[in-house]
């Protein structure tokens, strides 16, 4: 799954000579938190309603900014950005990192569109195919070649298709691998995996 198929757009804009009054009556108006600003149609910053708030803070460093005060003088600068083809994982590893709750995402120069933290977890939905009638497993599997094939080929073979499979490190020798499969009679399936010498941690084994 790539940027563009979760960014919103078209995308909504406030010029940097824009007051701090007017950005923040966009941002309730619409119900978003984050709005790139612009300098002659170009992405010059980003603006978002904490910012906001804080400038006309009395709290705020050097004291509070007037509600007409520009927004170009309390935006963040530079920008970073997503290109539409960078996989959302690349941008949710990077909002993670410096710890944004946004990226403008732009085409060359062009603003195209902006994805959100909450377009990233809409996109963690779809990838691991929760909103489909399915069941869960998750197996403990050795980190070597032919395991994960053999996992699916198995399930194969018993008729049980797959949804979505997600892996990711236990510790230096495994790795857990989560399964969406199509049905909901997960404890029986996950019975037939531990009778072939798989290691499910879910769903548990039933007592008795």
């Amino acid at each position: 799954m790539l940027v563009k198929d979760v960014m919103r757009y078209p995308v909504l804009t406030v010029d940097e000579r824009a007051t701090l009054r007017s950005a923040y009556q966009v941002m309730q108006d619409h119900q978003i938190r984050h709005l790139p600003v612009t300098k002659a149609g170009k992405l010059v910053g980003m603006v978002t309603d904490r910012d906001i708030r804080l400038a006309v803070s009395p709290l705020a460093e050097g004291g509070p900014r007037h509600l007409e005060a520009a927004v170009g003088s309390i935006m963040s600068q530079p920008v970073l950005s997503a290109d539409p083809l960078d996989p959302v994982e690349e941008a949710a590893r990077l909002m993670r990192r410096r710890k944004i709750g946004a990226l403008p995402v732009l085409e060359g120069e062009e603003l195209v569109g902006i994805v959100t933290g909450i377009d990233l977890l809409d996109a963690l939905v779809t990838l691991t195919g929760v909103e489909k009638p399915s069941g869960r497993i998750e197996v403990r599997l050795p980190d070597r070649p032919g395991e994960l094939g053999r996992l699916t080929q198995f399930l194969g073979r018993e008729g049980i298709n797959i949804h979505s499979l997600l892996t990711y490190p236990d510790d230096p020798k495994t790795v857990r691998t989560v399964l969406r499969v199509g049905t909901p009679m997960t404890h029986q399936v996950a019975e037939m995996l531990r009778i072939e010498g798989f290691n499910v941690i879910w769903p548990p084994q039933k007592k008795g």
